[in-house]
């Protein structure tokens, strides 16, 4: 069997998500650079990929797949050890729902693109565009805080253990401390991203450990 290959950016929120997931779950896999400030996303070959032109895309299995929660969840199909949801069905959906308050709710509104077509239109400036961050992301991690404030959380999200929720929260904590943005809200949310950057997988998939294995 190949090895699978991940087309990523090294400060994708997206990727990031994947390269953890991957990471926990123990499958190596090759790295393929799209830089997205050369437009690299937008190319014959990438659209080729991923039709939207957005990374991550992963090639596994004899897939090309795209999205980072679609690619996440398939591989919790395929590589069920170690498990990255409980199998308690209200708990899983307070998981996902926190995943999907980062990564449908927060990331898509504080996306790059988004922001600087916004900016664009009403003349915004670069300080404008880091006001606009700053405020949708404290706005949307101060929910997940709350959110986190439940019995099953433990060190990390749920329990002792890392999971779909910890993948998505620690990329967007990273966006937060890049924009500038205080987190002395979130104290839960800090502690738990503490808990992940500690242990490899997550350390190892962060952008400036993978820029700096890169160059």
């Amino acid at each position: 069997m190949s090895t699978p290959i991940l087309y990523d950016y090294w400060r994708s929120s997206a990727s990031y998500r994947v390269r953890i997931a991957l990471n926990l779950k123990g499958i190596a896999y090759e790295s393929v650079a799209v830089d997205l400030l050369q437009k690299q996303h937008g190319a014959p070959d990438h659209l080729a990929r991923n039709p939207q032109g957005f990374v991550p895309a992963l090639q596994i299995d004899g897939h090309m797949m795209t999205q980072s929660l679609a690619i996440i969840e398939y591989l919790e199909a395929r590589t069920p050890a170690p498990a990255m949801m409980p199998a308690d069905a209200a708990e899983a959906a307070r998981l996902r729902a926190i995943a999907y308050a980062i990564a449908m709710e927060i990331h898509p509104i504080c996306n790059p693109s988004v922001v600087a077509q916004h900016a664009a239109a009403f003349d915004g400036s670069d300080a404008d565009k880091q006001s606009w961050m700053r405020h949708f992301i404290d706005k949307g991690l101060r929910a997940v805080e709350q959110l986190a404030d439940h019995p099953a959380t433990g060190a990390f999200l749920h329990g002792d253990a890392p999971g779909l929720a910890d993948c998505v929260l620690v990329p967007q904590i990273y966006n937060a401390r890049r924009w500038g943005m205080a987190l002395d809200a979130m104290p839960r949310l800090v502690a738990i991203d503490d808990a992940c950057q500690a242990l490899p997988a997550f350390a190892t998939a962060a952008p400036e450990a993978v820029n700096s294995a890169a160059s």
